[in-house]
């Protein structure tokens, strides 16, 4: 589990984060939502660590990662995988090298071990023997996928997503979805994914957290965001008619 207590964030003195708490529970696929300049990808960059808070602590299975010296932060680093919104692959590496990359640097198993398991990474989001191509010849999804091969590499504790929907057609963004939620219920692993595609909310949002102006809006589920009652959250997720249409039809029924 990783939680947040009363974090601060501000540029120049202009405040982005104001006084977020929230939790994100292990076994689940946490996301982080909102519009964009909402705060959201600051929130997840001092989560991870890219940016210092103001104010405010985050504890990783209660250990304060604020105030952690820089080795133990390292360390800490080691239990993370990141998925980046571009996939940010090696072009002038293989597929398998690119699964392997984070073994190469932080791993102390021997080369066959490393390569067995970048393997069964592959295996794991269904691109089994593709590990001789390139980047380059392969379909964004196809790239996304070596993109969790790779993040899953060192059995990590904690997984990030940012935007991993990001540029895919709805079909191969179900599936995404369903992988990581499938990788995140097997492992126990605590994910947290920053997005705005519909889709996954209301696909996979176990836990969701809306920021709207760098507060904390609205916590809550997908089966619960339907009833949130809550005039910020409703028109940024039934923004489009359809959606709109979804929700008109789902308070008809409860009126019976």
């Amino acid at each position: 589990m990783i939680k947040v207590e009363h974090l601060f964030k501000s540029f120049d003195d202009k405040p982005v984060l104001k006084d977020i708490n929230a939790e994100f529970e292990n076994g689940k696929v946490n996301l982080i939502i909102g519009q964009s300049g909402s705060g959201k990808t600051v929130f997840m960059n001092n989560i991870v660590g890219l940016l210092t808070p103001t104010s405010g602590n985050i504890f990783y299975d209660e250990r304060d990662f604020v105030n952690m010296s820089k080795r133990e932060k390292i360390m800490l680093r080691r239990e993370m995988g990141m998925i980046f919104q571009s996939a940010a692959l090696f072009d002038s590496l293989s597929v398998l090298d690119n699964v392997m990359f984070p073994l190469n640097m932080f791993s102390d198993k021997n080369y066959d071990d490393r390569k067995k398991r970048a393997e069964y990474c592959l295996e794991r989001v269904n691109l089994p023997g593709t590990g001789s191509k390139f980047p380059k010849e392969l379909s964004g999804g196809m790239q996304k996928r070596v993109a969790i091969a790779r993040a899953i590499a060192l059995e990590p504790k904690y997984l990030f997503c940012d935007e991993p929907n990001s540029g895919l057609d709805p079909k191969t963004s179900i599936v995404i979805d369903e992988l990581i939620q499938g990788i995140t219920h097997e492992d126990n692993i605590t994910t947290i994914v920053n997005t705005h595609d519909m889709n996954s909310v209301m696909g996979i949002g176990e836990k969701i957290i809306f920021i709207c102006e760098g507060r904390a809006e609205w916590q809550g589920s997908n089966q619960e965001i339907m009833d949130a009652n809550n005039r910020r959250l409703d028109d940024f997720i039934f923004a489009s008619d359809i959606l709109r249409q979804v929700k008109l039809a789902h308070d008809e029924a409860k009126k019976g």
